[in-house]
């Protein structure tokens, strides 16, 4: 058991360092070496995440297939609408709606995350 637990405390640390990144991203000046860099490293996070992510999916999802299943979607969505937020800011076009999309999945995939069994007793 405690070797899921570590993965879980990883899966956990490498997706909040991923928001971090990619807020941190987001607010810095556009086309800037900075915001390259933080953005590569961000990208080495979004597959941090899945890898741990995936390996929490493969151990845990005889619990509960489906609810597993939604919640490796959502994440992965997730990641898809942060990399279109930061790309589209790139290229000066509207990133209104993948903002809102974002915070929405975002919200979606904790809310699941942490009702799974492997998750904390929040709700």
């Amino acid at each position: 058991m405690g070797v899921f637990t570590d993965t879980t405390h990883l899966h956990i640390f490498t997706w909040v360092v991923a928001v971090i990144l990619f807020l941190v991203a987001a607010v810095m000046a556009k086309g800037s070496k900075g915001r390259k860099i933080v953005h590569m490293i961000l990208r080495l996070f979004y597959i941090l995440v899945i890898l741990s992510g995936a390996f929490l999916f493969f151990a845990w999802s005889s619990a509960d297939a489906a609810m597993y299943g939604v919640k490796f979607l959502l994440g992965v969505v997730t990641i898809g609408f942060m990399e279109m937020v930061l790309v589209r800011q790139n290229k000066d076009k509207p990133t209104t709606v993948f903002w809102a999309l974002f915070f929405i999945s975002l919200l979606a995939t904790m809310f699941i995350g942490f009702s799974l069994p492997v998750g904390m007793d929040f709700f």
